[in-house]
């Protein structure tokens, strides 16, 4: 991950694709101290959440998890 000033450049461990996620400092450091990364950044999608949490993008994540 890459800090910007107000968003973090983040690339998918899977295909290699960048994404700019949008976060403060503040949600940052509220999530790195255990809050809840879906109340700390209810404004990004589960896609762009998913991304923080664990470098998988959207596509990756359905290609690794297709539906039953």
């Amino acid at each position: 991950m890459i800090a910007l000033k107000d968003a973090l450049l983040v690339e998918c461990r899977m295909c290699s694709d960048i994404h700019t996620i949008p976060v403060t400092q503040e949600q940052l450091d509220r999530w790195q101290g255990g809050e809840l990364i879906q109340n700390v950044m209810p404004e990004l999608t589960a896609d762009q959440r998913e991304m923080l949490i664990s470098q998988t993008c959207g596509k990756c994540w359905d290609s690794m998890f297709p539906p039953e």
